[in-house]
């Protein structure tokens, strides 16, 4: 295990429990990434909103890997993803490994979180 990702993912819920307030899992990041790929601005989601901002997320963050391809959005202005690639089986500590990663280098690339010096 890299533990570079962990350290470097720890600074990333450091940086959005200063902005957003304590208590950040990875479905609340998940959640924060839905909405800001969504950019309707924040509202009261119904629970099958939710879900599907959650499922955004996940398409954001793994497409990069190839995994999915963004192919528009639909009349209501929801962004829809084609899936290119099956992930490979992973084990839990494999899957939150992979989307650490994939969040790190989201907020990263996205100008939300700069890493340290020598941390990458």
């Amino acid at each position: 295990m890299d533990y570079t990702v962990e350290i470097e993912f720890q600074k990333v819920k450091d940086h959005l429990e200063a902005k957003f307030g304590e208590g950040m899992d990875m479905q609340a990041i998940l959640f924060l990434i839905g909405v800001n790929e969504l950019g309707h601005g924040y509202k009261a989601f119904t629970k099958q909103e939710k879900t599907e901002l959650l499922h955004i997320a996940i398409c954001t963050l793994l497409e990069p890997y190839g995994y999915y391809t963004y192919e528009g959005n639909d009349e209501d202005n929801w962004p829809h993803f084609k899936l290119e690639k099956k992930l490979p089986p992973l084990s839990h500590q494999e899957q939150q490994y992979l989307l650490k990663e994939a969040m790190i280098e989201y907020f990263t690339v996205n100008g939300y979180y700069e890493p340290q010096k020598g941390t990458e």
